[in-house]
């Protein structure tokens, strides 16, 4: 039997005090999340002060947490972690499109738009036609898929930001593919922007010497029957924080060629074909 708590046995401790008749898998994570975060304590020998520090910090940012702001996410995006827990989850054969983050600008129920058709409604910025088709792993056509897009503004911001200045679904739409598997729309070559660090987790990077910004992306959830949800971006390649991306999202097979059109409809073209994984696998 484990005796009173002491350094040397704090982790048996305080695991040998959950229930025997709960969940399986609760028990393995908060095990193991008890383990790590003493072993942690152990390492850097956490002072006192530096634990009130941190449960202040921790504090502060749930406090900011609302409907339209979510710190603890900012928090985890920072850190790697939404990025680690991502590949995790979404391990995928050679060939595939890769996930990164999903972000906290998404917006349910936007406006199914017919293909081609403009999803910049303040008619501001550098318009650019992304183009391309959604396939499966053999190169065969995926139809009916739904292609929901979104994007910042050319000022770095998303409508969700900015209600009073934007149209609630400027810049986003859902596209569903034919038979082709094609995919078509206009809309502004994306802009780099500054995640918000205003608050705690802004303070953090900034002590860290590390900057809030975030290459220039446009948004795709690409989703069909038989296949495994993607959730992905498309960068512009000659981006300034491409390889310091601030959460961690860029990948190199996710950099998408953003051409200038002459004498065309839009001022850039960027083609990119998305490749789906089968549920099965």
């Amino acid at each position: 039997m484990i005796g009173n708590f002491t350094e040397e046995n704090s982790v048996e401790t305080v695991n040998t005090r959950m229930g025997d008749g709960i969940d399986p898998r609760l028990r393995e994570v908060m095990a193991a999340l008890v383990r790590h975060l003493h072993a942690f304590a152990r390492e850097v020998e956490l002072t006192q002060e530096e634990w009130e520090a941190g449960i202040a910090f921790l504090t502060v940012t749930g406090q900011l947490c609302s409907g339209e702001r979510q710190e603890f996410i900012l928090l985890s995006d920072v850190l790697g972690f939404s990025m680690l827990v991502d590949a995790i989850n979404n391990r995928r054969p050679p060939g595939a499109t890769e996930n990164t983050v999903f972000g906290p600008f998404h917006v349910d129920g936007a406006p199914e738009r017919q293909m081609g058709d403009c999803i910049s409604l303040d008619g501001k910025g550098e318009s650019c036609l992304f183009t391309g088709r959604v396939i499966d792993l053999h190169g065969e056509p995926i139809e009916g898929a739904r292609v929901d897009v979104w994007s910042d503004n050319s000022e770095g911001f998303y409508s969700v930001q900015q209600p009073d200045l934007q149209d609630k679904w400027n810049n986003r739409g859902i596209f569903v593919t034919g038979a082709d598997g094609r995919y078509e729309f206009v809309g502004i070559k994306p802009v780099s922007y500054p995640i918000p660090d205003d608050g705690p987790v802004g303070k953090m990077l900034a002590a860290l010497g590390r900057h809030p910004n975030r290459p220039a992306h446009m948004h795709f959830l690409v989703t069909a029957p038989g296949f495994q949800r993607l959730v992905t971006h498309t960068f512009v390649g000659d981006d300034r924080w491409l390889g310091s991306d601030a959460v961690f999202g860029v990948k190199s097979t996710l950099v998408a060629p953003f051409e200038h059109v002459r004498d065309g409809r839009t001022e850039w073209r960027s083609p990119f074909d998305f490749v789906l994984v089968p549920v099965s696998q």
